[in-house]
């Protein structure tokens, strides 16, 4: 049996939602840098987490569609 090409519409259905990790990471390193009075910090801590959490969502999702 053939397989059929995905339309436009079924495309843009098939989104990642990897990509919110990196401003919810910022987001939420910056209310710790505020809580510390370390802002610097909380940021880079939070965007290094959300990179991680990133790259594990995008790695499962790409093995689980093989």
């Amino acid at each position: 049996m053939a397989k059929k090409k995905p339309s436009k519409k079924e495309k843009k259905q098939d989104k990642s939602v990897a990509g919110l990790f990196i401003p919810a990471g910022i987001f939420i390193g910056m209310g710790i840098g505020f809580i510390t009075g370390n802002v610097p910090a909380g940021l880079f801590l939070g965007m290094g987490a959300g990179f991680i959490l990133f790259a594990i969502v995008s790695f499962f999702e790409k093995t689980r569609k093989k």
